[in-house]
């Protein structure tokens, strides 16, 4: 008599895949994280959204894409300098009623863009159907700064964070693998180069170099590589005492392989996991500079100069409600991934998996 089984294949799942479905099993850091990739995706397609360039014009039995391509106002006979204003244009046609049309962004106003002859009161303006979040006290829509500002942000502490902890990583990895004299001598530098004053050294810098996001990214992973360096150098000297450390050595590979091929990838654990909190440091970090006004020079968009516009004009709510209120649920969202990667790639949590 035969009979027919049915043998499941309970391949082992990988440690990572594990992780990973940990982590999505905290459902606020999982929405957090795509929240946060999705907007910040977004935020790279913010002209067709938010900006002054209209999508489409139909001028004349012409079509023009002023997304893509500049034009001068005479273009369209309008009687002003320099580039053309097309919420004008638009407002043209309309009492007109020219066969043209005009398809404007979402939310038509640029960051940087000073709207002091359309407003028909002095700025800041409160918030309105025109203007979502009201103005600045230049007569900047507070709405498409904010917008603009949360992709500087972002891009600012991926920059910063990334930089300081391939600078970590390969100092921390240096320092645990060599140990002895090397670890000593370098443990000394570290400890002496955290105790420079941040806060003035950025002043000094900034007043004598023309800051931009990229400049104070690289001025800010001078003083931010430090941290990591710790918890690397200590995966290191944890890791290259195991045997699979210790047969590749007896193998003759050679000290840069052991390093990059067999102890970095099993010591990436407090990388990860430190990763978002870095992120949160970043975003502080530039909004406290430009609250200052040692960050992003005007008229960038910036948080910390809405904010610093708020506290200067504390009656208007608006101007303290609406960038704090978007630093913080910005924050908040990277804290709820960071707590989620480190409950999933907590090694005694994984234990009985």
């Amino acid at each position: 008599m035969k009979s027919n089984i049915n043998i499941e294949n309970n391949s082992p799942k990988s440690l990572f895949a594990k992780r990973l479905r940990k982590f999505k099993s905290f459902k606020r850091g999982y929405y957090s994280l795509i929240i946060i990739i999705s907007l910040y995706i977004l935020s790279w397609f913010l002209p067709v959204f938010v900006g002054r360039n209209a999508l489409i014009v139909k001028y004349e039995g012409e079509y023009y894409f002023p997304l893509f391509n500049y034009y001068e106002s005479s273009v369209f006979n309008q009687e002003i300098s320099g580039e053309a204003n097309y919420r004008l244009l638009k407002k043209q046609f309309e009492k007109e009623t020219s066969p043209g049309f005009v398809v404007l962004p979402i939310i038509p106003y640029g960051p940087e863009e000073n709207l002091l002859d359309e407003l028909n009161e002095t700025p800041p303006v409160r918030p309105s159907s025109a203007h979502w979040f009201g103005t600045d006290d230049r007569g900047r829509d507070v709405l498409s700064r904010i917008a603009y500002g949360f992709r500087i942000s972002i891009t600012f502490a991926l920059i910063v964070a990334i930089f300081s902890f391939t600078v970590g990583l390969f100092t921390g990895a240096l320092l645990g693998y060599y140990g002895g004299w090397f670890d000593i001598i370098g443990q000394r530098f570290i400890e002496l180069w955290s105790t420079l004053p941040f806060l003035y050294l950025m002043i000094i810098l900034s007043s004598l170099l023309s800051p931009n996001v990229f400049v104070l990214a690289v001025m800010l992973t001078l003083f931010s590589w430090m941290g990591i360096t710790y918890y690397v150098r200590g995966e290191f000297y944890r890791e290259k005492s195991k045997d699979y450390a210790l047969s590749a050595y007896s193998a003759g590979a050679s000290d840069l392989k052991i390093i990059f091929k067999h102890l970095l990838p099993n010591s990436l654990t407090p990388v990860i996991s430190f990763a978002p909190f870095a992120v949160v440091g970043n975003i502080s970090a530039l909004v406290s500079l430009d609250f200052l006004g040692f960050g992003v020079p005007p008229p960038t968009p910036s948080w910390g100069q809405l904010i610093s516009q708020g506290m200067n004009n504390i009656s208007n709510w608006w101007l303290v409600l609406f960038p704090l209120g978007c630093v913080f649920l910005t924050l908040i969202a990277i804290v709820f991934i960071g707590e989620s990667l480190r409950e999933a790639f907590n090694p005694k949590g994984n234990e009985n998996e």
